[in-house]
């Protein structure tokens, strides 16, 4: 299966709703109004992938802080974006379910990864439900533990990967 990753642009906005509407519960997916804040304000750390006829089957995206975990304030407050900071935060990892286990996630995981090493960055944060605790160790990601977030009333698990960890 052919698509291609690359940066989000406005334009992409309602069918980044519609992706994230179908991944995610309404009480964790992130609305409409916050994804278009963090395209504007961390478009750089935004990337879908895209069938060629156009279709937007999946994207990744979160701010870049100093933290070394995910506070609940950051998935709606984009004041904790700081570019310069040494880590990049994963919000979401989004694929629609029809395209799911083909190694799209993997691929935009993958991307954002290399993209935050070339930007300089120390490591990558996440928070993730129990049951994906393996799939994101994969990538080298330790558990921390669970977290102190509540977003969405869901029980999360701190994940850090560090530059020198990654699985090349």
């Amino acid at each position: 299966m052919k698509y291609q990753i690359r940066k989000a642009k406005q334009s992409d906005l309602a069918a980044l709703a519609d992706v994230e509407a179908c991944c995610f519960p309404v009480s964790e997916a992130a609305s409409k109004e916050a994804i278009q804040k963090r395209l504007e304000t961390f478009g750089d750390c935004f990337f879908v992938a895209e069938m060629p006829h156009g279709e937007v089957i999946g994207f990744i995206n979160g701010c870049v802080t100093d933290r070394t975990t995910i506070c609940d304030e950051m998935f709606a407050d984009v004041t904790y974006h700081s570019p310069e900071g040494a880590y990049q935060s994963v919000f979401g990892l989004d694929v629609l379910p029809q395209y799911q286990r083909r190694g799209i996630a993997a691929d935009l995981m993958e991307h954002l990864i290399a993209d935050a090493w070339k930007r300089g960055k120390k490591g990558m944060i996440l928070t993730c439900k129990e049951r994906l605790i393996p799939y994101y160790e994969r990538f080298g990601y330790r558990n921390l533990g669970k977290s102190q977030s509540v977003h969405g009333g869901a029980i999360w698990y701190d994940m850090l990967l560090e530059r020198g960890e990654a699985i090349d």
